[in-house]
């Protein structure tokens, strides 16, 4: 790590987007609290939200013993007894069993049941922001191929609509990703654009295979593999279209490093014609080469 990194570091978290640290970032746990929980894994989604509600009850149990007599039916020091009944008066169970009697303890009760009003509604709106969310279950070949098509070397991947529904007018884009130096020296990450020779498709249902043409114009023109690896280069591919039946547009991305890269292969051929004139598309060799 250079001077200038170690200094980054020095004045902020370092924090990992894709494959680069991100450092100098100040933070806290509550930046954009709404945004991590949106896209946090969802067995940590509700693990967050059911620590959250246990800490609440926690505290207010606490808060609640502070009045021995506050609450009827409730033994003076058992905590369990004042925890079951933060329980009940956050979610408005209302069980008749357990009631505050004291001022103290009626104000309390107020500020939770507001707070539990409040705490549906975020948990509600969260839940169902996940669920409405339009995602795309498009699949890359795990490996890009490098060789000759109709005479002319040529990157070959493809990708695959895992649903059986139509993703309308999709568009493809192809970059590579390289470290360069300047003439002053400086080093830089450089994003060069890779013409598809098929960049959109009206009507994107079972597969795609993309293809860029390496000729003299092309980037990748006279570059082998050991050159792309000692560059740290990498092929990143996006694909977007509009999901027809969410009616919004979905995206997804796959990037292919330098030993995701195999030259002189092809991709397994995954069409196999029927009698009669079907075809069937063999996905359980979507990712072999031959």
């Amino acid at each position: 790590m250079d001077d200038r990194a170690m200094q980054a570091r020095g004045r902020g978290r370092v924090r990992e987007v894709d494959s680069v640290s991100l450092a100098g970032v100040e933070e806290s746990v509550w930046d954009d609290a709404y945004h991590r929980l949106l896209t946090l894994p969802i067995s940590a989604f509700f693990g967050v939200m059911a620590a959250a509600f246990l800490l609440v009850n926690a505290v207010f149990a606490g808060l609640y013993m502070l009045d021995p007599l506050g609450v009827t039916n409730a033994r003076p020091g058992h905590y369990a007894d004042y925890f079951f009944f933060s329980v009940q008066t956050l979610g408005s169970l209302g069980y008749g069993y357990m009631a505050p009697q004291s001022l103290y303890a009626n104000i309390l009760a107020t500020v939770e049941v507001f707070l539990g009003i409040l705490n549906l509604g975020v948990a509600a709106g969260l839940l169902f922001a996940r669920i409405s969310r339009p995602t795309a279950r498009i699949v890359f070949s795990r490996q890009a191929v490098i060789t000759r098509f109709d005479g002319r070397p040529t990157l070959i991947l493809r990708a695959a609509n895992q649903r059986r529904n139509r993703v309308l007018e999709a568009e493809v884009s192809l970059l590579l990703v390289q470290d360069v130096l300047t003439a002053e020296g400086e080093r830089l990450r450089r994003f060069d654009e890779l013409t598809p020779a098929r960049g959109r498709s009206p009507l994107f249902l079972l597969t795609w295979q993309i293809m860029h043409v390496i000729d003299e114009q092309s980037p990748l023109h006279g570059e082998t593999a050991e050159s792309l690896a000692a560059r740290n280069a990498e092929i990143l591919v996006s694909l977007r279209g509009l999901d027809e039946t969410f009616v919004s547009t979905i995206h997804a991305r796959m990037t292919y490093p330098p030993d995701q890269i195999v030259w002189g292969r092809r991709l397994a051929d995954i069409l196999t014609d029927l009698p009669g004139g079907r075809r069937v598309i063999d996905m359980g060799r979507f990712h072999d080469l031959d």
